[in-house]
């Protein structure tokens, strides 16, 4: 065995067979892969392996399209052909009109991808599958791309091809422990000596927390039993002439597709377990769970519903077996938080039929550092410290009861909640709040009229449209306060602060005391890495002087690990994260001055306290530390308060802000107002896939500094004109948003992608935000826009619709 290797991926199924495979064809060859026992002997070899198109962003979609074209490419191979079955089809049903328009949707979003789904009426459904009955049927999604591989066979190919590149593949050879050194190399220590390496690869399915108890760290995620049966022959299917389509049912939990002259069938029944959570036995390899088909009776019967020849199929096999859940349903892969030179690719619940495009990704990322999608989605730190093992196992039983009910717009399942909260969670639910979750953070959506109110989750908007509404209006010619919690916080000091921060930002660092701005980290590909507000606060009673770093709720891991990664050894630079110990309290609207000035003994004229400043002071007795800064387009102050006193600073604003007319709003009001003023959203418009000047935010680069990360590359990228550009479009709609993913048209042709969109209430327009190809990106450009199956005429328009000039924020 080798002593050392550039990369040691540790796990022998589809992951870890995946990622060396894309390891050498991104062209490192130094690489090692280690198993426990044989290749595919833990979940991969009793997978259902079913290879599907279908995914709920467009990332998804690009990495299975990738695993896709793999798998025809291995099945083709002389020399080692696979086992695939591409083509079968596949048709996710839905007997709800709501349904309905989600598939419409995600066909918008594929066909931006190269990929063409259909939505079918029920008829059709039976038609290009004869076994199933139509009643209380009202359609399903085809995806003529659907279709079933052999895991085995697979993985070994993929091995194969590896080794063959220069890949060395172990078998055999547990791991025993992992090292980390000072110079952040590894030491994988295994029954058969140690390998040291550049970079260490968790690829260990269900025993992934074993590996990542090795490394110090817990990941979220879980696994669950799962059963599938092989039926015997069935007349029908023998007889057919073709082979029949995948079927997937929300409507019954069960899916199915041929395997032989027979069906596999799979459930998800609502009495599921988890599994392995006290310890895995050393000796469960290539085993199973006891079978266990009483707890699928109510499943099985609408099976048999649904598909009448069941009833009359004898059962040839039972597989009840483990598969790993995260705490949202998606996979983890890339950096492991607060680790370096440590990856993962982990909860792969549907494996083997994304798990090639998963293992790309992932190679591109330990390569090159960021791969050719956006990957934000499944980024194993878009979770935090509330992502534990007890919380993640009630999300994944939730997740599993709903395997196929996607998630709705605005949609939060109730599993696991209360997993952030601040003081005043239960006061602002006491007062009517629709909560929404952030991170974990329990935050108001908007406040509802009365206690009955409940808004019907869908794609079009909803009840709380003309509530919303009235929060905009508060804010727009009252006053306003909401609350916005898990706010990303980072407090950096020490002598080459200030340099540091220069070099991470492309623009302009504010360095007035008592001065804020706004600043994008861009990574060495000269692609948008990361949003910034930026506040220079001076010294005071309460510390010295100090700079504030805050971003997303979301990016807390991300801008941790991607900040104190560049620190250089010789610089004097310090850390500190206080998101978890503050919480802002936005007041906004042209009366917020007012209010201030009845709560604080400071001096809160324009004249003394600008727009983009900072300050210290007092809301009541409360300490905050307040910043003219909005996010509505209106005069607004962000107050950061300690946890402990927020509840005080909270009781005062609202008794001052009674002779004004103040009232609560919350996050649907905020993100229409953001929408009028041209504000992005990190990791909704904000991505890795483009660079400022494709995203419009020429004034926040500063091309004459001396240096910062990722000019070189920009100043590569800039020698050719944009392809494409992130414009405002205004649809010609009124009853639904534009959802990001959702492809712009220009006649018959796909030319853009909206990121995200919503309704305007100051301006009254219904706005989208997409990028474009940049011949369509002028203003008065007119486009359509893919909307649940209908093309609705759209416009570019200017990117500030409301207060292009700034007037009410400089108030």
């Amino acid at each position: 065995m080798k002593s050392h290797a550039r990369v040691v991926v540790i796990g022998g199924g589809i992951a870890g067979c995946s990622t060396l495979y894309h390891l050498t064809q991104e062209g490192w060859s130094d690489v090692v892969l280690v198993e426990r026992n044989e290749l595919t002997s833990g979940t991969t070899w009793h997978s259902a392996a079913q290879v599907t198109n279908f995914g709920m962003n467009q990332t998804m979609v690009g990495l299975k399209t990738h695993s896709i074209e793999l798998y025809k490419e291995l099945r083709d191979d002389p020399d080692y052909p696979v086992s695939y079955n591409h083509g079968d089809g596949g048709i996710r049903l839905a007997n709800t009109e709501a349904q309905m328009d989600g598939y419409r949707h995600f066909t918008s979003m594929a066909r931006g991808m190269g990929v063409e789904f259909e939505v079918l009426d029920a008829a059709e459904c039976a038609r290009r599958h004869p076994l199933i009955s139509t009643d209380n049927l009202l359609g399903g999604l085809w995806d003529g791309s659907d279709g079933d591989i052999d895991p085995a066979q697979l993985c070994q190919a993929l091995a194969r091809r590896a080794r063959k590149a220069g890949a060395e593949v172990y078998r055999n050879t547990p791991v025993t422990a992992l090292t980390q050194h000072k110079d952040d190399s590894w030491t994988v220590h295994t029954d058969h000596g140690d390998i040291t390496c550049e970079i260490v690869v968790n690829a260990c399915g269900y025993r992934v927390n074993e590996v990542g108890g090795m490394m110090g760290v817990q990941h979220p995620v879980v696994s669950m039993e799962h059963q599938y049966f092989v039926t015997e022959e069935i007349p029908a299917i023998r007889d057919a002439g073709h082979r029949m389509p995948l079927l997937r049912c929300p409507i019954s939990d069960y899916y199915s597709r041929q395997e032989k002259n027979g069906l596999l069938i799979g459930f998800y029944e609502q009495d599921c377990r988890t599994w392995g959570m006290d310890g895995i036995d050393p000796h469960f390899v290539n085993a199973l769970c006891p079978d266990d088909l009483d707890r699928i009776t109510d499943v099985l019967e609408g099976a048999f519903a649904r598909m009448p020849a069941l009833t009359e199929a004898g059962i040839h096999t039972i597989v009840n077996g483990p598969i790993t859940y995260t705490i949202d349903g998606a996979p983890l892969v890339g950096p492991i938080p607060g680790k370096r030179n440590a990856f993962c690719i982990i909860g792969l619940r549907a494996g083997l039929g994304e798990g090639g495009g998963h293992g790309w990704l992932l190679a591109q990322q330990i390569v090159h550092g960021e791969a050719c999608y956006d990957t934000w989605c499944i980024d194993p730190r878009r979770f935090t410290g509330h992502a534990n093992v007890e919380l993640t196992a009630l999300k994944a039983i939730e997740d599993y009861q709903n395997e196929f009910r996607f998630h709705f717009p605005n949609e939060h399942r109730p599993a696991g909640r209360m997993a952030k909260t601040t003081p005043l969670t239960p006061v602002l639910a006491a007062e009517g709040a629709e909560f929404t979750v952030v991170n974990g953070w329990e935050r108001a959506e908007f406040f509802k009229p009365s206690a009955d109110f409940h808004v019907t989750h869908g794609f079009h908007f909803d009840e709380s449209f003309p509530v919303v509404a009235k929060e905009v209006d508060v804010v727009q010619n009252a006053v306003g306060l909401c609350e916005v919690n898990g706010f990303n916080r980072l407090e950096i000091t020490g002598a080459d602060a200030v340099s540091f921060l220069d070099r991470m930002i492309c623009g302009r660092l504010p360095r007035k005391e008592g001065r804020v701005g706004l600043g994008y980290l861009l990574n060495h590909h000269g692609m948008l890495k990361a949003e910034a507000t930026i506040a220079n606060i001076p010294a005071s009673d309460r510390g010295p002087a100090r700079i504030w770093y805050g971003s997303a709720a979301a990016s807390e891991y991300h801008d941790m690990d991607w900040l104190t990664a560049h620190i250089g050894a010789d610089e004097d630079v310090q850390i500190t994260s206080l998101t978890n110990d503050m919480t802002i309290l936005v007041l906004a609207g042209p009366k917020a001055r007012d209010v201030m000035q009845m709560v604080s003994r400071a001096d809160w004229s324009r004249e003394a306290f600008p727009w983009l400043s900072v300050r210290e002071c007092f809301i009541g007795f409360a300490p905050a530390t307040a910043m003219l800064v909005s996010f509505s387009g209106e005069l607004a102050y962000e107050l950061h308060i300690p946890n402990a006193s927020l509840y005080a600073a909270y009781l005062a604003l609202r008794e001052a802000g009674r002779a004004h007319g103040l009232r609560l709003f919350g996050a649907h009001a905020v993100e229409s107002m953001r929408l009028e003023k041209g504000y992005l959203h990190w990791k909704s418009d904000l991505l890795t896939e483009f660079d400022p000047f494709e995203t419009g935010l020429d004034r926040f680069v500063q091309m004459e500094k001396t240096d910062f990360i990722g000019k070189a590359a920009l100043v590569e990228r800039i020698k050719t004109p944009p392809t494409k550009h992130l414009v405002t479009l205004c649809l010609d709609s009124d009853h639904a948003p534009a959802h990001g993913g959702a492809s712009v048209m220009s006649g018959d042709t796909v030319v853009g992608t909206v990121t995200s969109g919503g309704y305007g209430h100051r301006v009254g327009k219904n706005i989208a935000y997409a990028f474009v190809e940049a011949r369509f990106s002028q203003v008065g450009c007119c486009l359509q826009i893919d909307l649940l199956g209908q093309l609705v005429s759209s416009v570019v328009s200017e990117k500030a619709l409301y207060d292009e000039a700034l007037l009410h924020v400089r108030c």
